[in-house]
């Protein structure tokens, strides 16, 4: 089973990046996929979710606007799609893939809720 994270590198403020997450070894159109993000010193942050569907999306308040996540089951693909892109946005960005059913697609916000993940794709954003 793996997650693999492409399409991060380096920008400048208000510029745009897509990233995308394959996964491989199981299909992963039944689960909630994730976004979270860990600058230096800092702690694994959530950033977005999306629902199995795609139906049903969540966002940190800090993103929302900017940033717009997205899945093609068929290629077994999840996306994030970053725009307006600030230097607060600079972190290796992980993607997360859930199997659980939650209550609601907000409780997917604590990392401990994805039992898989990818590498990490590093983003930068300068000033």
């Amino acid at each position: 089973v793996q997650l693999q994270a492409s399409g991060g590198g380096l920008v400048q403020a208000g510029g745009s990046l897509r990233l995308s997450c394959t996964a491989s070894g199981r299909t992963f159109s039944s689960d909630y996929m994730g976004w979270f993000r860990q600058a230096p010193g800092e702690e694994r942050e959530f950033v977005a979710s999306i629902s199995p569907s795609g139906e049903s999306t969540y966002y940190t308040d800090s993103v929302k606007g900017r940033f717009t996540i997205s899945r093609d089951n068929t290629k077994n693909t999840v996306s994030l799609q970053m725009n307006t892109l600030k230097p607060e946005d600079t972190a290796v960005y992980y993607c997360a893939a859930s199997n659980l059913r939650p209550p609601t697609i907000r409780v997917l916000q604590r990392a401990e809720m994805y039992a898989y993940w990818g590498q990490g794709t590093q983003v930068t954003v300068s000033s």
